[in-house]
């Protein structure tokens, strides 16, 4: 018996997204392996961390790496790291900043997300830039201040448009000494996303473990310079500072190590053709049902460069809603869990389906629109 059905927990097919409600994603076995040896040594945390981020940042191009205890928590230690550097008595106040600590973090209004308290907590204040029309570069410089901590972005490609360019904010970061950070949590794919932003210049990048990297669903993969990664880890654990409760585990540090070099010898271009294979089989089993109609949705809910499938029904030739298929697809068996889109679709993300879910997915459905 699994130890879901003995707790009497329903397992779920995830046709919706990376989602943290529903456990990111599956780690491959090689990842599940990396963290089951890791499980059977004690080793020196420090030291471990130290060597895994040597190796992750060989492996994305960077000058540094650290894993952390997910996004939100990279988020917080990389607020910290600009705030302190290696300074124990800046470290030591947190989140109580006082008149000789930068307390101000920078970022566009139509970049803020539900996420950015983890920045937040750190006890900064947001200076909001921009409006409904967006963001110019002069509202971004004349924004920065001798209390400025940090330019956060939170990296989304469908509203890029509506705030400063990467490489233009970037331009005048450096030309005020002032760090520029990109939440890019879940920005994978496409793979070179892990080199990219750092490339152009930005000095601290974020991954979730957990989403499309496929580790660990508690973990998370910070990129970027060196000093920044250092103090990083001066304010994270086993420190007793804000970063404690943060912690690491030595089998999170191994199965993300062991993600990313996994999710890097994935060819992306087939990857990407089972998910356009995805929307042509849906669109070719719907084909002759009448009030349902089949969409190829780019990008995706985070503005990946992926493709998803649309399904959208009419109520009245069906005789059913969209809710109902929603609410049926949930309490059946197998439980299936698809976003909604609209008022009358759903929307299906072939990233987290696994070998014969796709097929499940469209025979439910199917099920449950011809079967009234």
């Amino acid at each position: 018996m699994s130890i879901y059905r003995r707790l009497g927990i329903r397992t779920v097919i995830n046709g919706n997204a990376t989602l943290t409600r529903l456990g990111g994603s599956i780690m491959p076995s090689v990842v599940v392996d990396a963290m089951a040896e890791a499980s059977k040594h004690f080793v020196d945390i420090i030291e471990l961390q130290q060597r895994i981020g040597e190796e992750l940042a060989i492996l994305t191009h960077n000058e540094a790496a650290y894993v952390s205890c997910g996004a939100a928590a990279a988020l917080t230690l990389s607020t910290a790291a600009c705030i302190t550097g290696l300074d124990s008595e800046k470290r030591e106040k947190l989140p109580h900043l006082d008149s000789s600590m930068k307390n101000e973090v920078i970022v566009h209004r139509h970049g803020r997300v539900g996420y950015d308290y983890a920045v937040r907590q750190v006890g900064v204040r947001f200076i909001e830039i921009g409006d409904e029309n967006g963001t110019t570069p002069d509202e971004l410089e004349n924004a920065i201040s001798d209390k400025t901590a940090a330019i956060f972005y939170f990296a989304n490609p469908s509203r890029e448009h509506l705030w400063v360019s990467y490489e233009d904010g970037i331009e005048i970061a450096q030309k005020h000494g002032v760090p520029l950070i990109v939440d890019a949590a879940a920005q994978l794919p496409p793979p070179e996303n892990l080199w990219r932003f750092t490339q152009m210049g930005a000095d601290l990048v974020m991954f979730s473990g957990g989403k499309g990297l496929c580790g660990p669903q508690s973990s998370g993969l910070i990129v970027g310079k060196k000093s920044l990664i250092d103090a990083i880890a001066f304010n994270g654990p086993p420190n007793p500072y804000i970063g404690r409760g943060m912690k690491v585990g030595k089998e999170e540090m191994v199965g993300l190590l062991a993600a990313v070099e996994w999710y890097l010898k994935q060819d992306p271009e087939e990857v990407m053709q089972s998910y356009e294979d995805q929307v042509t089989y849906y669109s070719e089993l719907f084909t002759d049902i009448q009030g349902v109609s089949v969409h190829r949705s780019f990008p995706s809910e985070a503005g990946q460069p992926m493709p998803r499938t649309e399904i959208r029904f009419d109520a009245e030739q069906l005789g059913i809603t969209r809710d109902e298929i929603l609410h049926q697809l949930h309490t059946g068996e197998p439980a299936i869990d698809i976003a909604g889109a609209g008022v009358n679709g759903v929307l299906i993300n072939g990233q987290t389906l696994m070998p014969g879910e796709v097929e499940i997915i469209g025979n439910r459905i199917k099920e449950i629109i011809v079967n009234l």
